[in-house]
């Protein structure tokens, strides 16, 4: 990253601020930092705290991915783009379908132009694990965003250009994500919780940032790249951070699973066990497989193989779940 201009779209973010944090501490050479938003407010809280008079190569640039020529504006010069802009709450999408197609689907198709019309050198999209055999519309429209990148390799010419994709489960502590809402309701004396079965999968801020940086260094163009990570019960959440409350069984909104998957049955014929993730490989890569195979160790999966929440083998406990939130959320958090 020393000596590179990287551009966040949706740069405000959880995981946006969470990136700019690392790129700054280790790498004290990146030549550009650029936050992508268009939340004017948002980036007005983020400037204050990582000031331009401190970090000068840190730039905020106000703008929406539904504009296309906006984003050609702003990836004059960029080397890396990392696009974390979308509409992410799954009730909010069921309701205004169309904005969320505006900004999930039209919004990844002008990142992908902007970057072919420039000399934008990596992109890594965030998707979710909503994607994976998706029920809702904010799903689809990632399966759709994830597609769009991955089929983004084959229209590149000769531009010297890679496309990938991130997938993961709920990162902790993240904005609107359950624990910081249940360490609020907790103060009331009874928790909501929508099914008692429900699992997710759980991975820090810290470890979605390690996961997307590996992306942009070690992608070869159309993967998707998932971690190995653990789940977590949502009862166990409950008893983490309130053991004493009450709770209040509500049933799951629209669009809701009671598990989440990041590889279904279906992807296992081209799912590769790289180590610390797995990677599904575009059926039909612009690159030598066996090359990929050899260069990263890569195990094909068996045939069937699928990766959910609720038949994972690693779980968080009670215990664990709290050490986390100390680490990760509220270091004065006690029960």
């Amino acid at each position: 990253m020393n000596d590179k201009s990287i551009l966040i779209t949706g740069g405000t973010g959880s995981l946006g601020k969470e990136i700019t944090k690392y790129l700054i501490k280790h790498y004290p050479n990146v030549k550009k930092i650029i936050i992508f938003s268009r939340d004017e407010q948002k980036q007005y809280l983020m400037a204050q705290e990582f000031p331009e008079s401190k970090f000068p190569f840190i730039r905020y640039f106000i703008g929406d991915v539904r504009d296309l020529e906006r984003l050609k504006r702003a990836f004059f010069e960029v080397d890396y783009v990392i696009h974390a802009a979308a509409m992410k709450h799954v009730h909010i999408a069921e309701y205004n379908p169309d904005e969320c197609i505006k900004t999930n689907v039209w919004g990844a198709e002008n990142v992908i132009k902007a970057a072919l019309s420039t000399n934008v050198k990596k992109v890594v999209a965030l998707s979710t694990d909503k994607a994976c055999a998706p029920i809702n519309l904010y799903g689809a429209t990632k399966l759709t965003s994830d597609k769009l990148f991955i089929a983004a390799n084959n229209i590149k010419g000769t531009k010297d250009i890679k496309f990938s994709v991130v997938r993961y489960g709920n990162v902790m502590g993240s904005n609107g994500s359950v624990i910081p809402f249940f360490i609020n309701k907790k103060k009331e004396g009874k928790l909501p919780i929508t099914d008692p079965n429900m699992t997710r999968f759980n991975i820090s801020l810290k470890d979605g940032v390690k996961l997307v940086l590996h992306a942009l260094e070690c992608a070869w163009g159309g993967e998707v790249f998932v971690p190995k990570i653990p789940s977590y019960r949502i009862l166990d959440v409950a008893t983490a951070i309130a053991p004493d409350s009450e709770y209040n069984i509500i049933g799951i909104r629209p669009g809701e699973k009671i598990h989440e998957e990041m590889i279904t049955s279906s992807d296992s014929f081209n799912t590769y066990d790289v180590g610390k993730y797995y990677v599904i490989l575009p059926q039909v890569p612009n690159w030598n497989l066996k090359e990929y195979i050899s260069n990263f160790n890569a195990n094909l999966v068996e045939q069937g193989f699928s990766y959910s929440s609720g038949q994972n083998t690693e779980w968080e406990t009670v215990e664990s779940l709290r050490k986390l939130i100390v680490e990760h959320i509220d270091s004065q958090f006690t029960i």
